[in-house]
């Protein structure tokens, strides 16, 4: 942001400075103040109906946004001094500088014009992988993805663990070697995933991962994968795997209704999301429409509609949202991988919390036609899994933009990482991995930043990486611009419903949100894009320097669930904390992906975040898999865990 001269009064609009006169190198890290209630109960309902009040609520909402900056820019530094700052300033004379008190977006002169979706330049071809093509059929690029892991081992696989093997997931290719050597059947298997899910489904209080769950429609999938591989004649390597879809991605027989009570009476599901179908071509067995925090509006996972889900690795504790019921299935081994949506983390942060590998795609990579939220410009389908290797199977099923993207954003090919390349380890040497040690560090317990330095260190001394200090500037108005962002689209999205009176049917938090959504101006948005600019040219410069960038995947581990919390709750400062690192992937469209890397002294999972150049996906997981391995011991069982090959 601008600096230079003094304004000529108060009430002034301020000026940035433009973006590229910005002297990043004097740039002070500045942590975030929230300060925010925690509600649940009469004081939650209470705050959603002052917040509702025709009266009341434009007052109560300008209160929050001004104590949580939510709508504000900060000062920041002088720019560098030149003939284009001279004569910025001669354009805006009257107008101040961004060097005094925060100023609301629509009182800020922001020079850059906006940017409505992420836009790139064009990247350079990625070394050491594999083309896919976006056009060819999915069977085949899982095929051609396959050729690039390691060969399948499975001598240690299906003996008994020990000190010497520590945890591990069963992988997509555990299953398909069971299947194909007759030690189970995908009707076997079926069975001990219907026992597990109605396990779950009758907890007290109710913890259930599926919303929509049909189990004589997961035996007739079954059963038609059994038949195709006892002729011996299976779609692919993930034939007769398990996946569960998140409730706002279309998978027929089910309904989408995105968590909430209603949303099925508005948008009727007619046929598969081309994700899903995508899938379904290679054999995939849908096991149900996995639960959600309602609309996707929140990332604790809490949904007073259906039952909190609870996280694998302890009960009483949130998975993280919104993708909660995907993270949990792929977490407790119910089932081998899941498609979520990420937004704002939503797939990111619950695959930390629980202990999997999360991967955000950039933005156009996959098709997005059939997904509730589609015409949004944060939001991503994408895959967890238990492992990076299933991420990588996954993505080359699930990824390919649709005609529309390719014109508009122009992506890169469509590549996978040759893992066992002889190029692999010379070009995980070269690789330098950008830190923002004071961003880094910003977090509530030191262990969780520390276990993802400890990773960084070791993926370092035992690769020979890099890591590179780097500053990103302006990172609070990265959040702001992405809060107006995903905020004004979600609400504009559910704008005709909120006023016919839908929003009594939604959960406490939920309106709480629309509500504050709907006080974002059009001056506020179009302002958000414009610092989108801003800040997606600091990343690129950023990537000059740097191949990825690491940062914790969440400021804190799983936050635990107040039995009051159950019937609805409103935490800013926890949904700030668990966000922290996240809206990179989310306002600019990056490619990110969550790595677990260890736990916290209560058991905890903690995740890696890895933020990677745009359509950089294949590089990105090549580092991922690096750390993945590096840090497989330091994994542990979950305390719910459905061993379902073992069994």
């Amino acid at each position: 942001m601008g600096g230079g001269s003094g304004g000529r009064g108060k009430g002034m609009p301020r000026a940035m400075a433009p973006v590229e006169e910005v002297d990043v190198a004097a740039v002070r890290y500045k942590p975030a103040e929230l300060q925010a209630p925690h509600l649940t109960g009469f004081p939650l309902r209470a705050f959603v109906w002052l917040l509702e009040s025709p009266l009341l609520g434009p007052l109560v909402t300008s209160i929050l946004k001004k104590q949580n900056n939510m709508t504000q820019v900060r000062p920041s530094l002088p720019p560098k001094f030149s003939f284009f700052t001279r004569r910025f300033r001669r354009a805006h004379r009257g107008f101040r500088s961004c060097s005094g008190a925060e100023q609301m977006l629509q009182h800020t002169v922001i020079p850059e014009r906006p940017m409505f979706y992420p836009e790139y330049p064009p990247q350079e071809p990625e070394r050491g992988v594999v083309t896919l093509g976006d056009d060819r059929d999915p069977v085949d690029r899982v095929e051609e993805a396959l050729s690039c892991l390691a060969p399948y081992d499975p001598s240690g696989r299906f003996t008994s663990a020990d000190e010497k093997n520590p945890f591990l997931y069963w992988k997509i290719r555990d299953f398909a070697y069971a299947y194909r050597s007759g030690i189970t059947t995908p009707s076997a298997v079926a069975e001990l995933v219907i026992a597990g899910v109605e396990e779950w489904n009758n907890k007290k209080p109710p913890m259930p991962m599926l919303i929509f769950f049909k189990a004589d429609d997961l035996r007739k999938q079954a059963d038609a994968s059994t038949k195709r591989f006892e002729k011996g004649s299976p779609i692919s390597v993930l034939d007769g795997i398990f996946f569960a879809v998140k409730d706002d991605i279309d998978c027929l027989p089910y309904p989408s209704k995105s968590a909430t009570t209603f949303f099925d009476e508005i948008r009727p599901v007619e046929k598969d999301a081309v994700a899903v179908s995508r899938l379904r071509k290679c054999g995939v067995i849908f096991i149900g429409k996995a639960n959600m925090h309602e609309l996707g509006l929140g990332v604790t996972g809490n949904n007073p509609n259906y039952g909190t889900v609870r996280n694998p690795h302890s009960v009483d504790r949130y998975t993280g949202g919104s993708s909660s019921g995907p993270a949990a299935l792929v977490s407790s081994g119910l089932c081998s991988g899941a498609i979520g949506t990420d937004g704002g983390g939503s797939v990111r942060i619950p695959s930390s919390l629980c202990g999997i590998v999360g991967l955000k795609t950039t933005f156009g990579r996959t098709d997005m036609t059939g997904v509730v939220c589609d015409a949004g410009t944060v939001e991503v389908a994408s895959p967890l899994t238990s492992s990076v290797e299933d991420s990588v199977l996954l993505y080359s099923a699930l990824a390919g933009s649709r005609p529309m993207d390719k014109l508009t954003l122009r992506p890169s090919l469509l590549c996978v990482p040759n893992l066992v390349s002889s190029e692999n380890s010379k070009i995980l040497q070269s690789v330098k991995v950008g830190k923002y040690t004071e961003w880094f560090h910003d977090v509530p317990d030191n262990e969780v930043s520390n276990t993802c330095e400890d990773a960084l260190n070791l993926l370092c001394s035992t690769f020979g990486c890099q890591i590179e200090e780097i500053i990103l500037p302006e990172l609070e108005e990265m959040r702001t611009a992405h809060l107006v962002s995903i905020g004004s689209e979600a609400f504009s999205d559910m704008n005709a419903h909120y006023q016919a009176g839908r929003r009594t049917e939604m959960t406490l938090d939920t309106r709480a949100s629309l509500a504050l959504f709907k006080s974002f101006t059009s001056a506020d948005y179009v302002a958000a894009q414009c610092l989108r600019r801003r800040i997606m040219y600091y990343h690129m410069e950023a990537f000059k320097k740097v191949d990825v960038i690491a940062t914790p995947t969440t400021g804190m581990t799983a936050p635990k669930i107040p039995p009051s919390a159950l019937k609805g709750e409103s935490d800013y400062v926890v949904s700030a904390k668990l966000m922290q690192f996240i809206f990179a992937g989310n306002l600019l469209g990056l490619p990110a992906i969550s790595v677990p890397v260890g736990h916290d002294k209560q058991g905890l999972p903690i995740g890696l975040q890895l933020i990677g150049r745009p359509w950089g996906e294949a590089s990105l997981l090549r580092v991922a898999s690096a750390v993945e391995e590096l840090c497989l011991k330091r994994r542990s069982r979950p305390s719910t865990f459905y061993d379902i090959l073992k069994t």
